[in-house]
C-alpha cells in the first residue's frame, strides 16, 4: 500500500497545499526524539526535491537541535478529507535564522508572523505515500491564534532576551538564538 519517490510529485504537492496541519519528527544520537505538529500557513514546496517551514518560538528548539546534530527529519500530512492519504518527506534539514545568510531570499516565500525564530530547509531525500484509511475524516474549525496573539503582545527586547536565554535542548544539545523580535509590524 506505501510507495515511494524520490521527490515530491505535482499529485503530492497539491495534497500538501491543501492542509492545514503536519507533524515533523527529528532525533539526535542520544535523547528524546522530537515529535511535534505544526500550524498556520507555514509549509512552503520551493522545489519537489526542497521545502521549508516556517518556526514560531514555543516551549523549546528541540528540532534546532537536533537538526545541528543529526540534520535527519521526517514531515509528516495526513489528509483528513478524502481522498485518505498518509505523506510522510524524510530529508536532511538545517535551520536558517535571521541573521544567516541565505534568510532573506527563504523569508520571502512567507508572511512572517509574530514570534517567528527561524525557518527550517529540508533536503528531500525520498517521499512516502501510504493509504491513510485508518485516519478519521475531519474539518477545520479555524486555526488557533493564541500563540501568534501571545507573541504580538510581547515587548520585543524582553522576548529577545528570553530567547537569547534559551541555548540548549531538553537534553542539553546547543542550539542558536535568533537576533531579533518578528512582531505585529514586521
Amino acid at each position: 500500500m506505501a510507495d515511494f519517490t524520490d521527490s515530491l510529485t505535482d499529485k503530492q504537492i497539491e495534497m500538501i497545499g491543501r492542509q492545514p496541519i503536519f507533524f515533523t519528527a527529528t532525533a539526535a544520537a542520544n535523547g528524546r526524539i522530537n515529535l511535534s505538529p505544526k500550524g498556520y500557513d507555514a509549509f512552503r514546496v520551493l522545489s519537489p526535491t526542497r521545502v521549508a517551514y516556517l518556526d514560531l518560538a514555543g516551549s523549546g528548539n528541540e528540532t534546532h537541535a537536533h537538526l545541528q546534530a543529526d540534520g535527519r527529519i521526517t514531515i509528516m500530512f495526513c489528509d483528513f478529507d478524502r481522498p485518505a492519504l498518509i505523506l510522510r518527506i524524510y530529508g536532511q534539514g538545517r535551520p536558517v535564522l535571521p541573521q544567516d545568510d541565505g534568510w532573506d531570499a527563504l523569508a520571502a516565500h512567507f508572511e512572517l508572523l509574530p514570534g517567528t525564530r527561524q525557518i527550517f530547509v529540508i533536503d528531500v531525500e525520498s517521499v512516502q505515500g501510504s493509504c491513510g484509511w485508518g485516519v478519521p475524516i475531519m474539518t477545520l474549525d479555524r486555526e488557533r491564534e493564541t500563540l501568534t496573539k501571545y507573541h504580538a503582545q510581547a515587548d520585543p527586547e524582553a522576548w529577545l532576551t528570553k530567547t537569547k536565554g534559551r541555548t540548549k535542548s531538553i537534553d542539553g544539545l546547543p542550539t542558536r538564538p535568533t537576533d531579533r523580535y518578528f512582531g505585529p509590524t514586521n
